[in-house]
């Protein structure tokens, strides 16, 4: 590690983190040579303060004698007279009574009466926090044979590709799809999809509406392939604009009124997006890394050296244990992708989005989507759908318009999304899989979480 990046990272950790040890290691300290001192003068030991500590007394200790209208030279040819004071005694050098004193060393002796019940912490029932912990509480498992049930999963924005719904198109339904969608958006969409070019599907305002009506119109091949799918459904998740395939296919939205939503949101968030230079990063971590302590510097480089106000960088879709993905500042990202090796981060790799979704940069965008939403009509859904800002079920219509706005701004907890889902007790079956939309990236994510539900997987290819 170079010289100025150690000098960086250490004056950012004084700042912070090791400033609040450092506060500890001093309390600490101070309760030591509290009990030390009053060891001292109870047992009548006949070292002085200076001798056993090695210094004199400390100042904060010093504070306290004083406010008892004693002093430091007080206190210390008291200790050296080796004789306990007696009441009867003129104590005119003490320059108070010995009931000062003694009522000086009791203030600062331990109480015995504190102890380990008696500090908040041991009375937490941490059975009842675990339980919490436990992401399988809110899935819901139906009293049948898993196998015979099923998951939908959609893909999000990143998964498009130049000739995504080509093997759609023979199926019912599809073409309409796309030219409702092209009504609502004023552009040709299938037209970006099959033809490119890959620079204007990669943009925001084109790729959130293309990837969710790609992965609407592979419903209609799901249907054609797996007809049993509908009837058998126990529930469904979107990545991120994926989300809002979740919706329609459950019923809660119409997919007219989805494509106008999406248009909002891509627009609102590609104006965001253009405010600020800023960008998304997968990072691949090991059990030795410091990825937290990696952003923290990447925002105090921001602000510090580059003088960036109000920097972001932080975790904005959970994958999988090993693997993040991090947005923010572009200067935040090139920080982290340029000291890697410096925070123990395995590898990077920069997604081609053209903004830091999911942080606090696309603030701007939450109010045009709200007020979008707030025009739709949202019904009660056939199956659930779990949000990606709890990882829970949507409950009530107003919860939707809550949490939709929510994920802009918070992070996508895909793998946690995993675990409710997937997660069984040993020797269980598991529902069927089907991915709905361009790419196989959920697939991937599946397996990398739980390889034996994985094996009941299958791509709707599109």
């Amino acid at each position: 590690m170079c010289s100025k990046l150690q000098n960086m990272l250490f004056n950012i950790a004084t700042a912070t983190r090791s400033r609040l040890i450092l506060r500890k290691y001093l309390q600490v300290q101070c309760k030591r040579e509290i009990c030390k001192t009053s060891m001292l003068y109870s047992e009548g030991s006949p070292h002085n303060i200076e001798s056993e500590t090695g210094k004199r007394i400390p100042r904060r200790i010093l504070k306290r004698i004083e406010a008892r209208g004693l002093t430091e030279d007080d206190v210390i040819k008291f200790q050296g007279s080796h004789q306990p004071i007696s009441p009867n005694k003129d104590n005119s050098i003490l320059m108070g009574s010995t009931d000062d004193l003694k009522l000086l060393v009791d203030d600062m002796v331990v109480k015995e009466s504190v102890t380990r019940n008696d500090f908040p912490s041991d009375k937490v029932d941490y059975t009842e926090i675990k339980k919490t912990r436990d992401q399988t509480i809110t899935a819901f498992r139906p009293k049948t044979n898993p196998q015979d049930t099923s998951l939908i999963l959609f893909p999000g924005q990143g998964s498009q590709f130049v000739g995504m719904g080509k093997k759609l198109l023979a199926y019912n339904g599809v073409k309409d799809l796309f030219e409702m969608a092209s009504d609502v958006l004023g552009y040709d969409l299938l037209d970006i999809c099959l033809n490119g070019p890959k620079s204007q599907l990669d943009k925001t305002v084109v790729c959130q509406p293309a990837v969710f009506v790609t992965s609407m119109a592979a419903v209609e091949k799901l249907h054609k392939l797996h007809p049993q799918v509908m009837k058998n459904c126990t529930g469904t998740a979107g990545f991120s604009v994926g989300e809002y395939s979740s919706l329609v296919f459950s019923g809660m939205l119409t997919f007219r009124d989805a494509v106008r939503v999406v248009k909002v949101r891509a627009e609102a968030m590609q104006r965001a997006s253009e405010i600020i230079p800023s960008g998304m990063m997968t990072v691949f971590v090991g059990h030795n890394s410091i990825l937290n302590f990696a952003m923290l510097a990447a925002r105090e480089y921001c602000s510090q050296k580059l003088h960036i106000r109000d920097p972001v960088c932080c975790i904005a879709n959970y994958l999988y244990s090993d693997c993040k993905v991090i947005a923010g500042n572009e200067e935040a990202l090139q920080f982290i992708e340029d000291n890697k090796q410096d925070f123990n981060i395995k590898r990077t790799k920069r997604l081609p989005v053209s903004g830091a979704f999911h942080t606090q940069l696309m603030e701007s965008a939450c109010e045009p989507v709200v007020k979008a939403l707030k025009n739709v009509e949202i019904k009660k859904p056939l199956f659930r759908v779990h949000s990606n800002v709890t990882t829970k079920r949507y409950h009530t219509n107003s919860e939707v318009v809550k949490l939709l706005r929510q994920q802009i701004v918070k992070p996508v907890k895909w793998e946690q999304i995993l675990h409710t889902l997937y997660s069984r007790q040993q020797g269980e079956n598991f529902p069927s899989t089907y991915e709905v939309g361009p790419g196989k990236q959920m697939g991937t994510l599946l397996k990398v979480v739980n390889s034996k539900a994985h094996q009941s997987y299958t791509n709707i290819d599109v």
